[in-house]
């Protein structure tokens, strides 16, 4: 699969999403959490792909089986606002 400049910073910006689990980028974008960690590398500086996978490594919130919760999440004001996402808002 072809990624266009627009889905790779979509990408990236989910994966620094606290809440924004690796399932999710699976379900829209066909990206294992190993392919996300490969364009993340590939993506940024060394610096900041260090402080970024010190920051996932282990956070509960970016993997839907290690969550503690399943409804009642926090959705931003400007959730629908956000262009870019494949899935429709509510």
């Amino acid at each position: 699969m072809k990624l266009t400049a627009i889905d790779i910073d979509r990408i990236i910006e989910m994966a620094w999403e606290d809440r924004t689990t690796f399932e999710s980028i699976k379900f829209q974008f066909n990206l294992t959490e190993q392919q996300v960690i490969e364009l993340m590398r590939s993506q940024m500086k060394p610096k900041s792909f260090r402080l970024w996978r010190a920051r996932v490594q282990g956070r509960k919130t970016k993997h839907q089986m290690l969550r503690s919760f399943e409804s009642g999440r926090f959705k931003c004001s400007r959730q629908k606002t956000i262009s870019n996402n494949k899935i429709s808002k509510r």
